[in-house]
């Protein structure tokens, strides 16, 4: 049967959400058009030729590009089954049911998407699907992903060493869903705490297509690389020695990096350039609303660790929660600074405001009950408002600096200091003299896509979503609107 999985974006990454399920289908014999919108243009002959269309949506910006496409796969191809998986199906079921989409898997996926194509191939139609069969928690015996006729690896975010030039990056996961409930993560009302781990052995040998197809760097999408800590040290040690000259990236908790403290010399051993870590916050307070699991000492202690190991740390935050205070963003702008850290804190993560989509456990706490405006369909989440107004105002004023900074390839303390003045500005008080600590980490290795899954879509994306596009070498998504 002819299938076209399509996927709207995935952080500058080849999407891992397209090669797995391509390989099960294609195990099995059906013929599979995988299309990553982010950078080809939407394939109008695969398009009407599919029996089944099934779109990835892995995190909250591509559900909205991809509202924005389902009605134009519904005009091109009006008997095709329309299908949407991914973390983000299943907390928008009601608003995909009434775009016409008929099937939506969440959790693990690729065996329900195998079933969905073999009863279509069977009998050209599927049966009315229950609310149970929508998530799926299977322990899954994952086929290696096949990145066949997807963009070149190139074309995707790269690795930017400065003084060393970029670095081709390849992605993969040695694990899914996650152990922690943190209130305000996506992922906690599809897995609700639990994590499937991916077979070493499937991971290396998708490591190993990617190295020899040129990846100089791997990113492990792992919502937290420590879930499976026994699994993480034994991928990255078989890794180091396979590929000894290929570096990687991993995301871990704060309340990780402090508890399996001592394997972290092996992480840096191993080629770990940097490390990812939600932080969300300094302030303790909102920490407790959100449910982290750490407090902002213990940031600090991590911060410290890894300044004693020679390691990088990426912290990135939600500033802009419905507690904080103008006092409160002057003093995180502190704590960056005067940790020494504002080269590594992409500028747009000063600017995101929290979301709380359909489902999520922000919304088990009453202030946000009360505070919160009904469901927005449009744009998928609780709208909300800060109770003090200056603080909306400077959300658009951060995005915008670090949008245009983007644009300009500000260096990160110029883009720093710029929100530094306009932080002060908003609170009516003269901005000190920034002290750009001695122990500002200069030549900080980062990725070139500026972008977190938090994020709303950029007007440019939905104008664009499916339409014809260059395949821009490094193409980098812009940033103007988040929430």
């Amino acid at each position: 049967m002819n299938i076209v999985l399509i996927s709207t974006y995935e952080l500058g990454r080849q999407p891992f959400g397209l090669a797995s399920p391509a390989a099960w289908l294609r195990k099995r014999g059906h013929r599979v058009v995988t299309l990553d919108l982010a950078r080809q243009s939407l394939d109008e002959t695969a398009i009407r030729g599919a029996r089944l269309i099934a779109i990835y949506l892995p995190m909250h910006t591509a559900t909205r590009l991809a509202a924005r496409l389902i009605p134009q796969l519904r005009k091109q191809n009006p008997p095709a089954h329309l299908c949407c998986y991914g973390l983000y199906a299943p907390m928008n079921v009601e608003y995909l049911r009434a775009l016409g989409v008929s099937t939506i898997l969440g959790g693990e996926f690729e065996e329900g998407l195998v079933q969905l194509a073999e009863r279509l191939a069977t009998d050209g139609s599927s049966v009315a699907q229950s609310s149970e069969s929508m998530i799926s928690m299977a322990r899954l015996q994952f086929e290696v992903p096949d990145r066949s006729a997807m963009p070149a690896m190139e074309l995707y975010a790269h690795l930017i060493v400065p003084g060393d030039g970029f670095r081709i990056v390849g992605s993969t996961e040695a694990s899914r869903g996650c152990k922690h409930l943190c209130r305000h993560c996506p992922i906690v009302p599809v897995y609700k705490g639990v994590f499937r781990i991916v077979s070493r052995e499937v991971v290396l040998e998708d490591v190993r297509r990617q190295v020899a197809a040129g990846a100089q760097h791997i990113t492990f999408g792992d919502p937290d690389f420590f879930n499976g800590i026994r699994h993480a040290m034994e991928l990255v040690e078989a890794f180091h020695r396979e590929f000894p000259a290929v570096t990687y990236d991993v995301t871990i908790k704060i309340e990780h990096l402090l508890k399996y403290k001592e394997h972290l010399p092996i992480l840096r051993d191993t080629g770990c350039l940097f490390v990812i870590s939600a932080v969300e916050s300094v302030d303790d307070a909102v920490l407790g609303f959100l449910d982290k699991g750490h407090t902002r000492e213990d940031f600090l202690r991590v911060i410290k660790t890894f300044r004693e190991l020679g390691m990088t740390l990426h912290p990135t935050f939600v500033p802009f929660t419905p507690w904080t205070t103008v006092e409160g963003y002057l003093d995180l702008l502190r704590v960056i600074a005067e940790q020494g850290v504002i080269e590594n804190v992409a500028p747009i993560q000063l600017g995101i405001r929290l979301l709380i989509p359909e489902g999520s456990r922000m919304l088990e706490l009453e202030d946000v009950r009360c505070m919160v405006a009904p469901f927005d369909p449009q744009s998928l989440a609780y709208p909300w408002k800060s109770t003090d107004l200056r603080l909306d105002a400077l959300s658009e004023t951060v995005q915008e600096i670090a949008a245009e900074a983007e644009r300009q390839k500000e260096s990160r303390p110029a883009t720093f200091e710029r929100i530094w003045r306009a932080a002060h500005s908003a609170a009516g008080l003269p901005a000190p003299l920034l002290n750009l600590s001695a122990r500002s980490e200069a030549g900080v290795p980062f990725l070139s896509e500026p972008w977190y899954c938090c994020a709303e879509p950029t007007r440019d994306q939905l104008i664009s979503i499916g339409a014809p596009k260059p395949l821009a070498k490094n193409a980098v998504a812009s940033a103007d609107n988040f929430v």
